[in-house]
């Protein structure tokens, strides 16, 4: 921001509230924050009478965004540009998509001085790009200037991670037939049931979609027969049950294996300090079940409409 004469507002400690009022008095028109935080942000009573205006481009990164929240945040700010960025600390930026609205879930290609590239799962040669649409592994070149050079006496580490000058991220994603990256998660967080890989991003892009749907998080539970079940946790906007979230899905052409067989309607989706998800709680059962009061069990979402 120095570099372009701009001026940085920053809050010692994030508070949608504070956010608010600084964008109104600063007169804000770029804004930078992980999905999380927007969701907050949009969501906030004080948002629809806080003036926003100047806002005119917003960037994120940190997490995939849900297609709901994406156009959610379209809708609001109309904005003139909107980016994701995607990278990790090991790499900086891998890939850009200056136009996140114009194909949901786009990470985009590769940026500045770097190459990206998708390699089948388990395949240990770099070189093993795989084919349009197929899922795998997201490998990173690890040649380029804004590259580390490996972890802090952690040779482990670094043999799981370099492979043939690549670094391997541990993150999932396919490539489209236009070439553009879609990510759909972690290798840790793939859901295998009854040998099938799920992936929980698309999951979630679905459900929150619904009107009902304010917080989505999906993960893979124990099963005895099918090895994981797919779970879905949500925070409720109104009123919605398992059943109607069940035909919205297959309405939307969401696979039978990937629907979810578990519905927990919780008060809050738990989150790192950072705004990122935290789906190990989910899965031990560290989470706060939704009031039992807040909303009538016999309503459907045809009262939404």
């Amino acid at each position: 921001m120095s570099l372009i004469g701009g001026t940085f507002v920053c809050l010692p400690r994030f508070s949608v509230a504070e956010a608010l009022r600084l964008v109104a008095a600063e007169r804000v028109t770029n804004l930078y924050l992980v999905p999380t935080l927007y969701h907050d942000l949009v969501h906030h009573a004080d948002f629809g009478a806080t003036d926003v205006s100047s806002v005119r481009k917003l960037g994120f990164a940190g997490a995939s965004m849900t297609d709901g929240l994406l156009a959610r945040l379209t809708e609001a700010f109309r904005p003139d540009l909107f980016v994701n960025h995607y990278g990790s600390s090991e790499v900086y930026t891998f890939t850009i998509d200056q136009d996140a609205p114009r194909k949901p879930g786009s990470a985009g290609r590769a940026g500045l001085n770097t190459m990206v590239r998708v390699v089948p799962f388990g395949a240990r040669d770099p070189a093993a790009t795989a084919e349009p649409g197929e899922e795998g592994e997201i490998a990173v070149i690890a040649g380029g200037d804004e590259a580390f050079e490996g972890y802090w006496r952690r040779p482990e580490a670094d043999a799981k991670a370099f492979r043939d000058g690549w670094y391997f991220t541990g993150d999932t994603g396919y490539a489209d037939a236009d070439g553009d990256l879609f990510v759909t998660g972690r290798i840790d967080d793939m859901i295998i049931t009854g040998g099938e890989n799920v992936s929980p991003v698309e999951i979630e892009s679905c459900l929150s979609l619904h009107p009902a749907v304010s917080e989505v998080a999906v993960v893979g539970l124990p099963d005895e027969r099918w090895g994981k079940v797919v779970a879905a946790f949500i925070k409720r906007r109104g009123p919605v049950e398992s059943a109607d979230l069940d035909a919205y899905c297959r309405a939307a052409g969401l696979p039978s294996h990937k629907l979810p067989r578990s519905t927990v309607f919780v008060a809050e989706i738990p989150k790192s300090p950072v705004g990122k998800l935290l789906r190990r709680r989910l899965v031990s059962g560290d989470y706060e079940p939704e009031a039992a009061s807040a909303f009538p069990s016999h309503t459907s979402v045809e009262a939404l409409t």
